[in-house]
C-alpha cells in the first residue's frame, strides 16, 4: 500500500517509522532537508523536499493518484486540511488531517470536511487527554488501557519491595484460572516476553491483563491498596491538552491549573467548569507556588508545559512533596526513556499516540485499538477473529506464534476472558495481542 505523509515533524516522523515497519511504499514532504535526512537514515522511504507553495507537483511525485492514505500533520492545521481535500481530488483513496482547533471536531463539521474530502480529522490533543484521564482513574497505575467498555483491561505497573509477586517463578503465581496474567515485563532496556519460569523484580514494569471484576483484587495483589483514590488533581500548563483533560474528567475531582499566562488563564475561565477547576496565574514548576495550593493534600499532578525537562522535573518533585501519580508529557521521543526511569507514575506522548491512532487505518484485517508501548517497545491492538480464519482453526498452543507475540485476552459477546494454551478461539472474538519486535502486519494474516 502506498502512504503518503506531509509534515516531517514528531508525529511524522514517528508515523514514518511505524509504516516503514510493515514495509509499506512510503514517501514524506517537507521543506526542512534536515528533517528528511534524519528520517531517512532509519526508515526505508522515499523523501521530496518541497515548498507549500507547490504542493500540486509535489503530490504529483510523490504519486498521490496511486496513494492509499495521504496524512497531513503540519503544524498548519488550515494547510493540513487544504491538502487533504487537494489530495483526494487528485485521487487519494483516504485521507486524514492533524488539527489543533476543538472546534473542528464537531460533529457537524466533521461531516462537512467527509464531504469536502477528508476522510478523518485528528485532534492530538483530545487523544492525549483520554490517555491521562484514563490514568488519573487510578492511582496505582502507570498505564491502563480498556477494551470493549471495561470488559477487558491492561495494567501497566511499576513493581516495588511490598508487591507479593516478586522474586517466584510465574508458573507457582499464575495457575490457568487465575484472574489475571503477565503479558511483559520490561527491566532496564530489555523487554520480556514471559515463561512459567521467569520472575517478577522489584523496579520491573509489569503489563497485567485482567477482567473488570478482579481489578480491585489487582491492586491487592501487586501491594498498592495504600495508594489513594484521586479527588484532588494539580494541572502545570494550561495548553489545549489541559483544557481536554478538564472537559472529561468524573464530575468527583477537582483541579488546579498553574498557568503563567495571564490572557490564557481569562481564556481558560470562559470555557471551563469554574466551579470545580480553579486557574491560577502562577509557576506550577515553583515549589513555594505548590505547597501554598496545598500540594501536600492532592492526590495527582500532571505537567503539560511544552518543556520536557521541566514536566518530568516537576513530576519528580511533587512525588517528594508526597503527590502519589505522577502524569508528564514528554514530546521529544529522546526523553522517553529517561522518564520512564524516573520513576514518574506515567508518560504522555502526543506524536506516539496520534501515530498510533492512524497507523490502525492502514492495517487490512479487523484490527483497532492499537496502542506503540514506546517504553516496551511494543504494539497492543484489538483484532477481529473472522469466520474461517487460522486463529480459529486450533488450541493457542497449537497454533505456531513468535515467541514475542502473547494474546492476552478476548471478549466473546461483551463478556471478557483471559486466554491460555487450552483456549480455542472462535469467529466473533474479539482478541488482545501483545506484540514485541514482531511488527503488527505479521500477525494480522492469522485473522484474515
Amino acid at each position: 500500500m502506498k502512504v503518503i505523509i506531509v509534515g516531517a515533524d514528531a508525529i511524522g516522523a514517528h508515523l514514518a517509522e511505524l509504516f516503514s515497519k510493515i514495509k509499506q511504499d512510503i514517501v514524506i514532504i517537507d521543506n526542512d532537508e534536515s528533517k528528511l535526512e534524519r528520517i531517512s537514515s532509519y526508515c526505508d522511504l522515499l523523501t521530496i523536499k518541497s515548498s507549500t507553495n507547490t504542493p500540486i507537483q509535489s503530490f504529483r511525485d510523490a504519486g498521490v493518484k496511486n496513494a492509499d492514505l495521504l496524512v497531513s500533520v503540519t503544524r498548519d492545521e488550515n494547510l493540513n486540511l487544504s491538502l487533504c481535500v487537494l489530495a483526494k481530488s487528485m485521487g487519494a483513496k483516504q485521507t486524514i488531517a492533524r488539527v489543533e482547533n476543538p472546534e473542528f471536531t464537531d460533529e457537524h463539521i466533521i461531516e462537512a470536511f467527509q464531504r469536502a474530502g477528508i476522510s478523518s480529522i485528528i485532534y492530538p490533543d483530545d487523544l492525549a487527554a483520554q490517555d491521562i484521564v484514563a490514568g488519573l482513574e487510578m492511582s496505582w497505575v502507570s498505564q491502563r488501557w480498556d477494551m470493549h467498555g471495561g470488559a477487558l483491561t491492561m495494567l501497566g505497573i511499576k513493581m516495588k519491595e511490598d508487591c507479593g509477586l516478586l522474586n517466584r517463578p510465574l508458573k507457582e503465581v499464575f495457575k490457568p484460572d487465575t484472574p489475571y496474567h503477565v503479558l511483559a515485563i520490561k527491566r532496564g532496556s530489555s523487554t520480556i516476553i514471559p515463561t512459567g519460569d521467569d520472575r517478577i523484580m522489584v523496579n520491573d514494569y509489569v503489563y497485567f491483563m485482567t477482567t473488570r471484576e478482579y481489578i480491585e483484587d489487582m491492586r491487592h495483589v501487586v501491594g498498592k491498596d495504600g495508594y489513594p483514590d484521586v479527588k484532588n488533581i494539580i494541572i502545570v500548563g494550561g495548553g489545549q491538552t489541559a483544557a481536554r483533560v478538564v472537559s472529561q474528567l468524573p464530575k468527583g475531582m477537582k483541579v488546579k491549573i498553574f498557568e503563567t499566562s495571564a490572557a490564557r488563564c481569562e481564556e481558560l475561565n470562559s470555557i471551563i467548569d469554574t466551579s470545580r477547576v480553579m486557574v491560577i496565574n502562577a509557576d506550577g514548576r515553583s515549589v513555594a507556588n505548590l505547597l501554598e495550593e496545598n500540594v501536600k493534600n492532592t492526590q495527582a499532578l500532571v505537567a503539560l508545559t511544552g518543556n520536557a525537562e521541566a514536566n518530568i522535573l516537576t513530576c519528580m518533585t511533587a512525588q517528594e512533596l508526597g503527590v502519589t501519580k505522577t502524569i508528564a508529557m514528554v514530546e521529544n521521543m529522546d526523553y522517553m526513556t529517561i522518564a520512564g526511569n524516573a520513576d514518574i507514575g506515567a508518560v504522555i506522548n502526543k506524536q506516539a499516540v496520534t501515530a498510533s491512532y492512524i497507523y490502525q487505518l492502514l492495517l487490512k484485517g479487523d484490527v483497532r485499538n492499537i496502542r506503540n508501548l514506546l517504553l516496551a517497545n511494543a504494539d497492543v491492538a484489538e483484532f477481529d477473529a473472522r469466520e474461517g480464519s487460522r486463529i480459529t482453526a486450533k488450541r493457542v498452543c497449537e497454533l505456531n506464534l513468535s515467541k514475542s507475540v502473547e494474546l492476552g485476552g478476548l471478549v466473546r459477546n461483551g463478556v471478557g476472558m483471559l486466554i491460555n494454551g487450552n483456549t480455542r478461539i472462535q469467529p466473533g472474538d474479539n482478541v488482545v495481542v501483545f506484540c514485541q519486535d514482531t511488527n503488527i502486519s505479521q500477525i494480522e494474516k492469522y485473522f484474515i
